[in-house]
């Protein structure tokens, strides 16, 4: 494997609310070349539309609200996934929220960049 490559490479987690999958299969069909360049991680939902809508390679870690959400927290305390992007819907109530905010939180306090939305998306995803 190509050194140089695997220096650049970062693993990105990619996650939406089902209200929201749209928006990201938009913001990741408009970033698809870049995104193919990295490690993709996905909960199952996720991962299996953007699978076979864009033909990403991304793992399936598990489905958000049967503790996908939680997987990638400990990813995440295990230097597994470098940037989160992670589409909310704001407008309604999710019974995993707990699960949501440990992601969030973890992110945070572990200094991985998290984005909540297409242009911050964009942002993090550009400084690779």
């Amino acid at each position: 494997m190509n050194l140089k490559k695997l220096s650049k490479e970062k693993a990105i987690a990619l996650v939406a609310h089902n209200e929201k999958k749209s928006t990201l299969l938009e913001w990741a069909k408009n970033n698809h070349k870049l995104l193919s360049r990295h490690r993709l991680i996905g909960t199952a939902n996720t991962a299996r539309l953007l699978n076979s809508v864009l033909e990403l390679k991304v793992e399936s870690i598990g489905h958000g609200p049967e503790g996908g959400d939680i997987l990638l927290a400990a990813m995440i305390l295990k230097h597994e996934i470098e940037k989160v992007v992670f589409f909310l819907d704001l407008q309604n109530p999710h019974g995993h929220e707990h699960d949501i905010q440990t992601l969030i939180r973890t992110a945070t306090i572990n200094n991985i960049p998290i984005a909540l939305n297409p242009a911050t998306a964009t942002l993090i995803i550009h400084d690779s």
